[in-house]
């Protein structure tokens, strides 16, 4: 089987979406602004959007 370089950063990443914790995300979301929770958690603004976005369709 193919093993490449996308799978094996899929798999050391552990449970994090967006290079962010998303436990962390849900509990920091209703306390911060975008771009405190950006700052907090390292990562950009678009993926605090991305991440709302996936937790209202859910």
């Amino acid at each position: 089987m193919r093993y490449d370089q996308k799978q094996s950063d899929m798999q050391s990443a552990g449970p994090s979406i967006f290079g962010a914790d998303f436990h962390r995300f849900m509990e920091i979301e209703g306390q911060l602004n975008r771009i405190e929770i950006a700052e907090d958690l390292g990562i950009s603004l678009g993926d605090v959007k991305k991440l709302k976005e996936k937790l209202n369709r859910a």
